[in-house]
């Protein structure tokens, strides 16, 4: 009876302990929709996204600038692809922790850079010109 209390204990709480995944587009909607997250990248401030309805997203890297774009989720990932670079698509795996949302970009080898929330707000992103190519 007691290791039968120990094992309900211990499942209990280590969903508070480990980052859940975040694997489903209605989930990942839930959690973002109608935020900017700013994410860091090895402890240094990366960017931010403002996640906006239908899907639509626009990504600032802070320096004025922003690119519109789009997600989705395929395969237990949620994937962006941005009006700048259309043919570039670039999915991440999303967990949540106990800090915020984490990120890891799919790279073939496993060793993608990895983003994690530093901050949220209601606050749209300000933005300069949008983004143009060459």
């Amino acid at each position: 009876m007691r290791l039968t209390h120990l094992i309900l204990a211990l499942s209990l709480s280590a969903p508070m302990a480990m980052a859940v995944p975040i694997d489903d587009g209605e989930i990942f909607d839930a959690l973002t929709q109608g935020k900017t997250i700013y994410f860091r990248s090895e402890g240094e401030l990366y960017g931010a996204e403002q996640y906006l309805p239908d899907n639509r997203v626009i990504w600032s890297f802070m320096d004025g600038e922003c690119s519109e774009g789009r997600w989705f989720a395929r395969a237990g990932r949620i994937c962006f692809v941005y009006e700048h670079d259309p043919l570039n698509q670039q999915c991440w795996i999303f967990d949540q922790g106990a800090s915020g949302l984490r990120a890891q970009f799919d790279a073939p080898d496993g060793q993608g850079r990895v983003l994690e929330q530093m901050g949220v707000s209601d606050t749209p992103l300000t933005c300069g010109t949008p983004w143009t190519g060459v």
